[in-house]
């Protein structure tokens, strides 16, 4: 409490300091007062939110900005003689003078501003369609209207993104089919579960997706197939101006997705802000058939949730001087949620009464996180060090009743609390030696821990405690030489983790685990022309297990399984290795890769027998190789019809010892092969007409005990620009044929198939509205997110 009072009266002080340039002086008996109106000289169109500056001597004495009309008024000024200068953020500066020792009143009437050159060349357009650029450790998405208006929460928005599946009844994630994928917002970790974070987060918030598959020293190593980076808006305008977004999704009940970005900047300050609010009614059913010996039984399930949540960010850049540059920001996240519904189980055998179970399930979550940043710049260009501090905070309580009917009514209620923690300090140094070499060092201490307690009928029942310590140094050096650019790296990192189980009637159990690791990475990059590039890279990485992932107290329960993780888990490692190649023509790009991973010990779901119940769990199985490819294209076909398609395919070995009939156990192998692909056009009608029409198809996959069956849709859209470019209005129509839907089946421990639906036949609409004025000017606040490879020395 004292640390978020202490922000709140920092932030209050920085306001105040801002707000002292503009403050009126004390009113003269012989005031004077400068006016005037200022447009586009192009356009002769007003200009609001121009800033207006009032100089004497070279020392700042007031200002204003313009309003929506483009016109001014500064008062109060005492009687003497000033320099008044129109700043404008993609426009060129203009001094005028204004002699009130003269005159008591000056009126520069229409100021005509000429657009910079120069300074364009920085501004961002908010582009109608989604455009996927590939950089040398990256592919990132820069999201647009299309996207925005494919859903209303985060997962939906990433099950349309190249190489990426998102489960729509878990929202689990996998990047190239692989579930050890490592979530960063805005480059940040959370405590929070992904699947948590992906809800949560309204589409309309997101303005970038990163695929990092084979991220540099410089990187974390978490995540085995790679890091998924969402980055949140953030607007870095001059002067003041925003966007309001608001979406409904009509499925079985409506869904509201709405999100309001604000940014003001003048002078030395930017201050930025964004609120997102989600809020809707989700309808699930599905059955599970289990051919248990002597055992057989049906399960249907009908599932309903409730979720609410508001997501905001607020923060500010103070450039301190042109060498020295401070930031904040916080994001605050809260929800709730409420899931109820009922599970049925039908045996098939007389001998065995039929189950039926209530629930009702009511859950909420406070995730806060705090970011400060200092970045001191050198003389020589490019040249700088910066520290960052980063503190998250996650609480989730979760309230849950059941109500069991099987020959008899017996109730009971799950209490579970969970409170997490993360710390994470960076020091970053880049040095470029020469034009064509550049070093980069950094230190990192991250500090992650949980805590979750567990009261069964308002009883303890249990408890755990995990905590994990990491200390990690870097160093890359990239060089370029004519046509090639190569940069090695590695990474040095100790991994202390520590966790204690206890359980009402138990012996305690303890987990402890000490890690000292070297991570390597290598880039080499050769431009054979222009428009061809060949990219190979090999990068050493790890996958810890996740707090969910090792926390034994159970996830979710029905009447026949409980799901809960595995405190005995070691981390898995994988040495991956990649080429890419990319060819631009006169369409568009074309970007194709192949990749290899070795696997060591991997993570992955397991699902056992306990008496009469199923438990689903994690285990790690033997080492597994794993190969694919993949190709995507951002192609305009035609001056009205563009494209974006993806292709991607992987074989893996999986191997490890399950459970092949109930209570025995033996040593397995299977050979997998998935297809997944992607299109999605954009057809342009008239100017302000756009029409979408996108598919996906998600091929059949294959793990040691289960086979999931293959998914596909179609969705149609529309989008349509309105007052004179401000405004968009959006339409969409998902899954037109109603066909996606999960289903599988398996034979170990015993046959079983299922099936689940989903709300995902659906109908969006949406409005979008743009304000105020200013050119993109953005500020280099943190090297990391800016959207450029990290590794090449900046020399590609």
């Amino acid at each position: 409490m004292k640390l978020k009072l202490s922000l709140i009266c920092f932030i209050g002080t920085l306001f105040s300091m801002q707000a002292q340039t503009s403050v009126k002086p004390a009113i003269l008996e012989n005031s004077g007062i400068i006016s005037g109106k200022i447009t586009d000289k192009k356009t002769n169109e007003p200009l609001p939110y121009v800033n207006i500056v009032v100089k004497e001597n070279n020392k700042v004495v007031t200002g204003a900005i313009t309003s929506d009309k483009g016109t001014f008024q500064i008062k109060n000024l005492a009687l003497k003689d000033y320099i008044v200068e129109i700043q404008f953020m993609g426009y060129k500066t203009i001094s005028k003078s204004a002699k009130l020792s003269e005159n008591n009143s000056v009126n520069f009437n229409t100021i005509a501003l000429e657009e910079d050159a120069v300074q364009l060349s920085g501004v961002e357009v908010v582009s109608e369609k989604s455009t996927i650029v590939q950089k040398i450790d990256r592919k990132i998405i820069n999201v647009g209207k299309d996207l925005i208006s494919a859903g209303a929460t985060a997962g939906e928005i990433l099950n349309n993104i190249p190489s990426v599946s998102v489960d729509p009844q878990t929202n689990a994630i996998s990047l190239r089919g692989n579930s050890n994928v490592r979530i960063l917002i805005d480059g940040k970790p959370t405590t929070m579960d992904a699947a948590q974070v992906l809800q949560q987060i309204p589409s309309a918030s997101i303005k970038q997706i990163e695929l990092i598959t084979n991220p540099s020293a410089k990187y974390n190593p978490e995540g085995m197939s790679g890091i998924i980076n969402i980055v949140l808006n953030k607007n870095s305008k001059l002067g003041f101006n925003g966007s309001i977004n608001n979406g409904v999704t009509f499925g079985k009940t409506p869904k509201v997705n709405s999100s309001l970005d604000l940014n003001y900047r003048s002078g030395k300050f930017n201050f930025f802000g964004n609120y997102g609010f989600n809020h809707g009614k989700y309808s699930n059913n599905g059955f599970i058939n289990s051919k248990e010996l002597n055992n057989e039984n049906t399960q249907i399930f009908d599932m309903n949730s409730k979720n609410t949540s508001h997501l905001a960010k607020l923060g500010f850049d103070f450039n301190i001087n042109e060498k020295n540059t401070f930031s904040f920001y916080t994001n605050q996240n809260i929800s709730r949620g409420k899931d109820f519904g009922n599970t049925k189980v039908d045996y098939v055998s007389s001998a065995s009464n039929d189950r039926f179970q209530l629930f009702d399930n009511k859950s909420e979550n406070h995730s806060e996180t705090y970011n400060f940043d200092y970045k001191l710049d050198f003389k020589k260009e490019g040249h700088n060090l910066e520290l960052e501090v980063n503190y998250n905070k996650n609480d989730s309580p979760e309230k849950a009743f059941y109500t069991n009917e099987n020959g008899t009514t017996t109730s009971f209620t799950n209490d579970v609390k969970t409170l997490g923690k993360n710390t994470i300090i960076n020091l970053d140094y880049i040095n470029p030696l020469t034009e064509t070499t550049k070093l980069e060092l950094g230190l990192e201490s991250r500090n992650e821990s949980t805590a979750n307690s567990f009261f069964l009928n308002n009883a303890y029942n249990s408890d755990f405690t995990y905590e994990r310590t990491l200390y990690s140094a870097y160093a890359t050096l990239g060089k370029q030489w004519k046509k090639w650019s190569f940069q090695a790296g590695a990474r040095l990192e100790q991994y202390n983790a520590e966790a204690l189980f206890k359980e009402a009637g138990q012996a305690d159990g303890k987990f402890k685990d000490d890690i000292l690791s070297i991570y390597p990475s290598t880039f080499l990059t050769y431009n054979l022309t222009d428009k061809n590039s060949f990219n190979l890279s090999f990068s050493r990485r790890v996958d810890r297990p996740s707090l969910s992932q090792v926390n034994p107290i159970r996830e979710f329960s029905t009447p026949t399984l409980d799901s809960r993780g595995n405190p005995d888990l070691v981390p898995q490692f994988t040495n991956s290795y990649e080429l890419n190649y990319t060819k631009k023509t006169k369409i568009g790009s074309i970007t194709s890769g192949i990749f290899y991973r070795r696997i060591q010990d991997e993570i992955t779901r397991v699902l056992f027998t306990n008496g009469d119940k199923q438990i689903l769990s994690y285990d790690n199985f033997e080492n597994n190789d794993a190969f694919g490819f993949e190709i995507s294209g951002n192609l305009d076909f035609k001056k009205w019809w563009s494209a974006n398609i993806s292709l991607d395919a992987y074989q893996k070995k999986v191997k490890g010892t399950i459970e092949v009939t109930p209570g025995n156990f033996e040593f397995v192998s299977v050979n997998a092969t998935a297809f997944n692909a992607r299109i999605s056009n954009t057809f342009k009608a008239t100017k302000d007409l756009r029409l979408q029409l996108s598919a996906m198809y998600r091929g059949r996959d294959l793990s040691l005990q289960f086979q999931r069956n293959p998914m596909w849709k179609m969705d149609i859209g529309t989008s349509y620009n309105i007052l004179k470019g401000s405004g968009t209005i959006s339409a969409r129509f998902s899954d037109i044929f109603k066909t996606m839907h999960f289903s599988f089946e398996g034979d170990r421990p015993y046959k079983s198939n299922g099936e689940f639906n989903w709300e995902s036949q659906s109908a969006y609409i949406g409005f979008n509205y743009r304000f105020g004025s200013g050119k993109n000017k953005a500020i280099q606040r943190k090297q990391r997110d800016k959207n450029e490879t990290q590794g090449s020395g900046g020399l590609l």
